[in-house]
């Protein structure tokens, strides 16, 4: 299971106008501790920013899974509860479980999230569906880390 960071860069943002503006913009990034979501970040980011930036935050996500489509540009958060029966009580338990969901609009979201749980074994309840500001997803690439290694 993937464990995703959510990190802020800060730099100067170069307006359609030509004026500067600050800004601080949150990716997310596949990592296994914080200084490796730091680092990654950092090498993703380097080909897209010209002059200098920082990493103003770091902090670790409770995302489950992220289900992308390439259509997307936006990024929603949808958290659902599994449901799931107390076998010493009897009642239903419900179980709280965020994905990211690549779409371009709130439907779009929606469509992706249904389509990827067909095939769930368990029952579950959509709790909420929310836009989220992130900029842009990256996942570790397995692929080209072994061929370094070879």
């Amino acid at each position: 299971m993937a464990l995703w960071f959510e990190c802020k860069i800060r730099y100067d943002k170069m307006q359609e106008n030509g004026t500067v503006k600050k800004a601080n913009e949150p990716y997310l990034v596949d990592a296994l501790s914080f200084t490796e979501a730091e680092s990654r970040i950092i090498e993703e980011m380097k080909p897209y920013i010209s002059g200098d930036f920082t990493v103003s935050a770091v902090k670790k996500t409770r995302i489950a899974e992220i289900f992308f489509d390439e259509r997307g540009d936006k990024y929603y958060m949808v958290k659902y509860n599994m449901l799931m029966l107390d076998e010493k009580t009897g009642a239903e338990k419900k179980s709280p479980v965020y994905a990211l969901v690549q779409a371009a609009d709130f439907e779009m979201a929606l469509a992706n999230f249904l389509e990827s749980m067909k095939g769930t074994l368990g029952d579950y309840e959509i709790a909420s569906i929310a836009e989220t500001p992130l900029m842009d997803v990256f996942p570790i690439d397995l692929g080209s880390k072994s061929a370094k290694e070879d």
